[in-house]
């Protein structure tokens, strides 16, 4: 890989003015915007190319944030960490440029869970380290494993070089794959990863050769300061205090439910997250490490404090979050990870409800609270090869203050987009026989909760390894200022006939899984809902005229269209 080399003498102001800052930061935006849709574009698994399920950022020399792309908050947990750890292995003056790193190891830096893996490229201008161009995607693989531990969970790749100076280290290569199950699949989105990271390297260095590398850095910087003074005003604004919350938390791959805690203080401009008194690891893969922790807690702040924060490492610095380490907030190795979604989730659910104590007109009631997780593998009978589906399934938003919640889609730690059934039933010997969202699952309220999606699928002409995994199975999203809880999600397998033992079993051929997520909650009393949203909710069939009058103790005066009379 050829890279540019800037000969101008580097600038030596001690900060940008506010306009050529701004336009720095927003072409630095529009880079990794680009990277995300370069990998988007030229990845070959549906993960990827259809649900959009990946990240892209760029770090400074020491590894830290300056913009990251608006796609799945959680995959900030899985490059926040990795250029540090690269750092840790390869002392900057060993690299050269042309060098690419992988990883995917929870516990060295390399991601959150072993299916996203990382690519990291540092960006060289002439012989000057200036940045690190970085992307993670989730790589549909692994699957029919254990969840006990994560030695059970795939293969663990620390960062390491996959090509140096622009080599291909085709032993690695060899290695990774051979321990992949759709070995194709994870070459190509692995080359789109690297192809995404080299436009990341050749529009950073177009940067530098016009406005020189020191002015980069020095907007690199400023704009993390930035950052973290947008994040001091937004903490300012709220109320200082002490709130607390607490919800419980179920999954498919243990017995019973979990009772996860937060406390959060606010003090003028710095915010105290209290993680510390929670459950102990468990074995199964609903632990969290610490990465992970951090991304969910940003993400909440960021949502409620401020959304037009700039999402770099600037804006971490007024906030602490305090966690216990072997606890499934905060794991150690080697707990399982794999799920570890399930669990951000219900955190962003604790720190809203702790929130909405303080600021409760920008606290929105519970999502779904759920990760729902669809996998089945086998042999595809029309090509006699191995394949994987995985597909992560949207739910019920929760109402607002003064809006609905919207319905059937992912929300805060995921992000993914749908996986479109024609693009399913081409790709995988899969048959989609109910696709819908399903009518009275939003919480009832001034403001109503957003619907919950079902999926049913059935094998086709073959047995099929399933694994499924949800939450809010036990217990509700719950409402706000008195609106409703959401309904609740249920699986069913083979019409009923199969349990499954933590969620997994196998699919004999030509039956089906049916998956209903979860709803999420409402705002306000439902006896101030507006009559007229009321009567389009019974037209357009989201609320039944039974829960009209059960819910909201009035009688519907509308059909639904095309329903009896």
């Amino acid at each position: 890989m050829t890279q540019q080399t800037d000969s101008r003498p580097a600038p030596a102001p001690a900060g940008l003015d506010p306009v050529t800052l701004e336009v720095i930061g927003s072409a630095l935006q529009s880079i990794v915007e680009e990277m995300g849709e370069t990998l988007i574009r030229a990845a070959y698994s549906t993960n990827i190319k259809e649900r959009r399920d990946c990240s892209t950022a760029l770090f400074d020399t020491s590894g830290d944030t300056i913009v990251q792309a608006a796609h799945v908050p959680v995959h900030l947990s899985s490059l926040m960490g990795v250029v540090k750890e690269v750092l840790g292995r390869y002392p900057a003056a060993s690299l050269s440029p042309g060098d690419v790193f992988i990883g995917n190891d929870p516990y060295t830096g390399g991601g959150s869970h072993l299916p996203d893996i990382v690519v990291v490229t540092p960006i060289f201008n002439g012989s000057d380290l200036v940045g690190w161009a970085a992307n993670t995607g989730h790589h549909a693989d692994f699957v029919d494993r254990g969840i006990k531990h994560i030695f059970q969970e795939g293969l663990r790749i620390p960062p390491v070089r996959l090509y140096i100076a622009g080599e291909r280290q085709s032993d690695v290569w060899d290695l990774i794959l051979l321990n992949c199950q759709v070995p194709e699949e994870r070459l190509n989105d692995a080359r789109a990863q690297v192809a995404a990271n080299r436009v990341g390297v050749t529009r950073v260095l177009e940067m530098c050769d016009k406005y020189g590398t020191g002015m980069f850095n020095i907007a690199a910087a400023d704009l993390q300061n930035y950052a973290e003074r947008q994040t001091r005003a937004g903490i300012a604004e709220l109320p200082d205090g002490r709130y607390s919350f607490e919800d419980r938390f179920d999954c498919d791959e243990f017995d019973g439910e979990l009772l996860l805690k937060v406390g959060v203080e606010i003090c003028g401009d710095e915010m105290t997250f209290d993680f510390s008194d929670n459950p102990a690891q468990l074995e199964c893969s609903v632990n969290m490490i610490r990465t992970a922790l951090l991304a969910t807690v940003y993400y909440a702040v960021k949502t409620i404090v401020n959304p037009a924060i700039l999402p770099n490492a600037g804006m971490y610095r007024p906030i602490t979050v305090l966690a216990t380490e072997g606890t499934v907030v905060c794991s150690v190795s080697p707990a399982a990870v794999n799920q570890r979604c399930q669990t951000t989730q219900r955190v962003v659910d604790l720190v809203y409800g702790a929130l909405a104590q303080a600021v409760p007109e920008r606290v929105i009631a519970a999502c779904n609270g759920a990760n729902a997780s669809i996998s089945l593998s086998g042999v595809d009978p029309r090509s006699g090869k191995y394949y994987v589906y995985q597909e992560t399934l949207g739910g019920g938003f929760g109402a607002g203050f003064n809006r609905d919640g919207l319905d059937g889609v992912q929300v805060h730690m995921t992000n993914t987009s749908n996986l479109p059934i024609e693009s399913l039933e081409q790709e995988y010997p899969l048959f989609v026989e109910r696709y819908e969202l399903v009518p009275d699952s939003g919480g009832a309220g001034r403001y109503r909760g957003g619907m919950a999606i079902r999926r049913k699928l059935r094998t086709v002409d073959h047995p099929a390894e399933l694994k499924i995994t949800t939450t809010r199975r036990l217990s509700s999203p719950w409402g706000l200022d008195g609106g409703r809880e959401g309904s609740r999600s249920t699986t069913s397998v083979a019409e009923g006939t199969i349990s499954t033992v933590q969620g997994i079993c196998t699919l004999p051929a030509g039956q089906s899984i049916e998956m209903v997520t979860p709803g999420a909650g409402g705002y306000g009393n439902p006896s101030e809902r507006d009559r007229s949203l009321l009567d389009e909710d019974v037209l357009e069939g989201k609320v039944s005229p039974a829960a009209v009058r059960l819910a909201y103790g009035i009688n519907a005066t509308v059909q639904a269209a095309g329903s009896a009379k």
